[in-house]
């Protein structure tokens, strides 16, 4: 499924968070939005997944508005993960499957759940509480929960952040592999630029609620005469405002 974003404005009291952006999240590839804090990705993100009421402009879904779409039509067929945002800690990780499974609407969902578990290496403490892991095996159960539905859009918020390069890079093997073995269109925000660059088809940089830049990241970095995302990133967050 492809999203559109038109001219999505949005202002909280007289602050513009997004300001008149327009991008297209192609079917079946993964889309990086880039740029330093506060400059607008999460309220982006949050408008796309229905959380946040634009102030003006239209989100298209498969040539849908979103406004007129069956709100359960749309949550059947998305998810999104963040680290900053954590599951009911008193839940076993099995239990808060489960709670998500269900509101998700996910058909023979104990099936469901030992072949996540399997995939992301779960089972070992399937039965403890969520309260009780490590930040690296929460990050896990973030990931195994934005799957649980086999989104077709999926929104992956840091999906690494604060983990060890050897779990770091084991998740993102795990999200190659099931892109590549699934139709599904991911939406990534992160800082970490060699992410970015191996698991983004394209990227958005976006500062002070524009969009500044876009392109492949070969074409970013080339056109902004760097040797990688990273200083190109770091250019682009402290140049004056040029709206691509």
């Amino acid at each position: 499924m492809d999203i559109r974003v038109e001219n999505i404005c949005k202002k909280f009291n007289d602050v513009s968070a997004v300001k008149n952006i327009n991008f297209i999240a192609k079917k079946n590839k993964t889309l990086g939005i880039l740029g330093p804090n506060g400059c607008g990705k999460t309220t982006t993100i949050g408008m796309m997944l229905g959380l946040i009421t634009p102030t003006s402009g239209q989100i298209f879904i498969e040539n849908k508005d979103i406004k007129k779409i069956d709100e359960n039509e749309i949550l059947c067929q998305m998810n999104f993960a963040s680290p900053y945002i954590e599951l009911p800690k008193k839940l076993t990780v099995r239990q808060n499957l489960e709670v998500y499974g269900r509101l998700y609407g996910v058909d023979n969902l104990s099936n469901r759940i030992i072949e996540i578990s399997e995939e992301l290496n779960l089972n070992a403490f399937l039965h403890k509480k969520t309260g009780e892991l490590s930040s690296g095996q929460k990050n896990r159960i973030s990931l195994a929960k934005s799957l649980i539905n086999k989104p077709k859009i999926l929104f992956l918020d840091e999906p690494t952040a604060s983990l060890d390069p050897d779990i770091g890079d084991f998740v993102r093997n795990y999200i190659e592999n099931y892109k590549s073995k699934n139709e599904i269109t991911i939406l990534l925000a992160s800082h970490n630029m060699k992410e970015v660059e191996r698991l983004c088809d394209s990227v958005i940089m976006m500062k002070e609620g524009q969009i500044v830049d876009r392109g492949t990241c070969d074409d970013i970095i080339q056109r902004h005469g760097r040797d990688n995302l990273e200083e190109t990133f770091l250019k682009i967050a402290r140049s004056k405002n040029e709206v691509a």
